[in-house]
Order: C-alpha cells, then sequence, then structure tokens
C-alpha cells in the first residue's frame, strides 16, 4: 500500500522590514496565509493593519508600539491571547479579533479610551473583564457565537447603540438592560433567555429587538413604550400570550411571532399604523382575530 506523506508547510512571517514607504499610514495583509508578523521598525506612522484571513496564532510584543493605530482587523485567525500590552493603542478606535481562539480578554482593554467597536465574536470567551465599563466611546459590541451565560454587569455603563450577543448560552437579560439608553440594536437570538426584563421598556431608542429561538413565555407591558422599534422578532420561542401594550408600538414595521403557543392576538395590534409585516405561522392553536382584515385592508402582509 502505498503511503501518503503530509506535505510539510514552510512557516509563512512577514516582515515589516519589507514595507520601504516609512510615511504609510495602511497595511493590507489579508488572505496571505501568514504564520507570523514580525515588527523591526517602531517608528512606523501606521493607522490602519488589517491581517484578516490569516494563520497567526500569537501577536508580537512590539506590536504595541505602533501606538498611531486607529483601525486593527486581525480576525480569522488562530490567536490565543491578547496581550496586556493592548492598553498602548491610545489612539484605537476599532478592534477586529472575531473567528479566533481567545479564552479571555486582559482588564487593560478598558484603556483603550478611544475605542468604539469591539468585535469578539466566534471565540472561547465566558466572560468579559470589569474594565469594559470605562469603554466609554465604545458603540459597537459584539461577542456572539461564544460561550456566556450572563451578560457582564459591566455592559450597562456603556453607551452602546448595537450589542450583539446571539448563539451563546444566555439565560436572561440583566435587570439594569434600561440603562443603555442610545441603545439601537440588540440582537440576542438563540440563547436561553426565558424572561424580558421590565427596564426594557426605557430603550426609547431601540429600533431592532431579535430574540428568536429563545424561551420566552411572556413579555414586560413596558414593551409597549419602544417607541422608536421597527422591527420585533419573537419567532420559536414559547410565547402563550402578548400584553396589550403591544398595540402602542406605532413605529412598527414588522412582527414576527412564528412557532410560538399563542391561541390569541391582543386587538390592538390593527392599531399599529406602519406595521407592513405580520408572521404567526405555526401557532397551532391561534383564533385569528378580526382586526387582521383591517390590517389586510390598509396593505399589512400577514402570514398565517
Amino acid at each position: 500500500m502505498e503511503t501518503i506523506v503530509p506535505e510539510i508547510r514552510e512557516k509563512k512571517i512577514f516582515s515589516f522590514s519589507q514595507i520601504i514607504d516609512e510615511n504609510a499610514i495602511e497595511v493590507w495583509l489579508d488572505g496571505k496565509e501568514i504564520d507570523e508578523i514580525l515588527i523591526e521598525k517602531g517608528s512606523l506612522n501606521l493607522k490602519k493593519l488589517s491581517a484578516f484571513n490569516n494563520k497567526i496564532s500569537s501577536l508580537p510584543d512590539n506590536l504595541f508600539n505602533l501606538t498611531n493605530l486607529e483601525r486593527i482587523n486581525l480576525s480569522k485567525n488562530r490567536i490565543t491571547a491578547l496581550p496586556i500590552t493592548v492598553n498602548q493603542f491610545k489612539n484605537l478606535e476599532v478592534l477586529d479579533l472575531n473567528f479566533n481562539e481567545l479564552n479571555e480578554i486582559p482588564e487593560t482593554i478598558g484603556d483603550l479610551q478611544n475605542l468604539k467597536f469591539l468585535y469578539l465574536a466566534a471565540n472561547n470567551l465566558s466572560s468579559l473583564p470589569k474594565s469594559l465599563h470605562k469603554l466609554k466611546n465604545l458603540l459597537y459590541l459584539n461577542f456572539s457565537f461564544n460561550h456566556f451565560e450572563e451578560l457582564p454587569d459591566s455592559i450597562s455603563d456603556l453607551n452602546l447603540i448595537e450589542l450583539r450577543i446571539y448563539n451563546n448560552f444566555i439565560k436572561a437579560l440583566p435587570g439594569n438592560i434600561g440603562t443603555l439608553v442610545s441603545l439601537i440594536e440588540l440582537h440576542a437570538m438563540n440563547n436561553q433567555i426565558d424572561e424580558i426584563p421590565f427596564s426594557i421598556g426605557c430603550l426609547v431608542n431601540l429600533k431592532r429587538l431579535m430574540l428568536e429561538n429563545n424561551h420566552l413565555r411572556n413579555l414586560p407591558n413596558s414593551i409597549g413604550n419602544l417607541s422608536s422599534l421597527n422591527e420585533l422578532d419573537l419567532r420559536s420561542n414559547h410565547l402563550e400570550c402578548l400584553p396589550n401594550s403591544i398595540g402602542e408600538l406605532k413605529a412598527l414595521r414588522r412582527l414576527d411571532l412564528r412557532n410560538n403557543r399563542l391561541t390569541t392576538i391582543p386587538e390592538g395590534i390593527a392599531n399599529l399604523p406602519n406595521l407592513e409585516k405580520l408572521d404567526v405561522r405555526l401557532n397551532r392553536h391561534l383564533e385569528i382575530p378580526p382586526c387582521f382584515n383591517k390590517l389586510k385592508e390598509r396593505g399589512c402582509l400577514i402570514y398565517i
């Protein structure tokens, strides 16, 4: 029998000494199968470094000497640890570490006062550092596809516009979720959430609330206070009823109630002037209310 000898691949290293232009402000190394990067020049004025889709497993210590960096994309690599010296990136606004093998984030990340976008999806994380609350300029946080069972308390002190926490094992949203008053989008589908706190009603700027595939049995009456809400996705939960206050969501355009346990729909739903699409399929014992005819007459698409 012929023996197949696996091909031995030579380690591929990118050296920053290859950068001839001392005034370069961007370096693009995407998809080059790089295993390691070496930085011999400490005086580079780089503002953007992108090394997406490589095979990098560790970062050189002197990477953090590039203190002018504003954007770093190291997603889809094999990075297992983020050095504590990450706090030297005083000007950093975007840090993308999606699709790596990170087990934890150092407390020093809280020193990145200019950070606006933090991407941590698809790693091995189950917690975030307490120092997270110090990131007062953070607008976007994504730690989807990890191993979280609860949201860090430090999140409530942020000024987020968008929070993505889907595909984890989160059992509940924190009671103080309502302090995120700047939040516009909350993506929390594919978790184990069984209750929405009353304070959700304080999120008056929220436009998208995505709660598909959780364990919800009911919603708080305060849901009706979400005056900016355009889209509400509640499919594949265990909802047995809806609060009458759902008829107060005057900005709502899309409501997905598929695959729940609903038997009735509040008549007030007919008062939603902007509702364009309503999906109630796979609610086996649902009684179709007369108000659906009113919705259809004014052009709302209804799937039954």
